[in-house]
């Protein structure tokens, strides 16, 4: 038996695994991949991302982590439109923000509902389009992980797709609906801003830059960080999904808020309809 054999067929069995299939397979990949990039494509998916940031309160030895639950769920409306779902739930876990463990606390934040009408062709110059509302649903587990307020506003994503690269932005705005804060809480009043560039290689990685800018009306301060990301689009067991990780950075951001580098981890499951 040649000694090479063994060897050879443990290698095609990884390659088969991890999607890297010559042909059509590796053609589906490449599609696949773009759509992951994607925020209003029409597939299902499931992104679990966690976000770890550090620096924060009066001493600058607070942390606190993020880990953002994010269905996307498309829907057929009629030939040309498609409605894409996209939800955020974020599950918080903070410590050393306050003096005395005050302000340590784990558990959920207020989710963000967002709905993308979006048309199933891009425009005639390639641009891929989606506007709706975004929603702010009070579901914070303490009063210092949400806002205890209901919100509503406008949210839009353009992005175009060409030779291996995607760039676009993605954008919402969100104000308090009237009487809904509490007494010792400011309305919500707030910005979001997600311009994104990424190139996507032969190889299906895909290296990523992106800023996800909050800016806050009432308070007037900016929370800026920018992600520096790798992305790997990988098969297993015939299950296809993304694994992501990268540095952050904040350039900016309120009093007692994040400072200097963070870390980002995401693994999202894809399922291709």
């Amino acid at each position: 038996m040649d000694a090479k054999k063994p060897f050879l067929s443990a290698g095609a069995t990884l390659v088969a695994m991890l999607g890297f299939m010559p042909g059509a397979q590796a053609e589906d990949s490449a599609e696949l991949a773009k759509k992951a990039l994607n925020p209003v494509a029409a597939m299902y998916s499931l992104p679990v991302q966690y976000n770890w940031d550090q620096k924060m309160g009066p001493t600058g030895e607070g942390m606190h982590s993020v880990t953002n639950i994010q269905p996307v769920l498309p829907f057929t409306l009629n030939d040309d439109w498609n409605l894409i779902s996209r939800t955020i739930l974020p599950v918080i876990d903070q410590h050393g923000l306050a003096p005395n463990g005050a302000a340590d606390k784990s558990g959920v934040g207020d989710i963000t509902q967002s709905f993308f009408f979006s048309p199933k062709q891009p425009t005639e110059s390639g641009w891929i389009l989606g506007v709706g509302p975004a929603i702010l649903i009070p579901t914070g587990s303490d009063e210092l992980l949400g806002s205890e307020q209901w919100g509503i506003g406008p949210t839009a994503v353009a992005l175009k797709q060409e030779n291996g690269w995607t760039h676009g932005i993605l954008a919402n705005h969100i104000w308090g609906l009237d009487g809904s804060p509490p007494d010792d809480k400011d309305k919500v009043n707030q910005t979001f801003l997600q311009p994104f560039l990424s190139y996507t290689t032969s190889t299906l990685t895909t290296w990523g830059v992106n800023t996800e800018s909050t800016y806050n009306w009432q308070s007037r301060e900016w929370s800026v960080p920018v992600n520096l990301t790798v992305t790997q689009l990988l098969k297993i067991g015939g299950q296809p999904l993304t694994v992501q990780a990268g540095p952050r950075y904040w350039l900016d951001s309120p009093d007692d808020g994040p400072q200097g580098w963070g870390f980002r981890f995401a693994i999202t499951m894809l399922f291709p309809r």
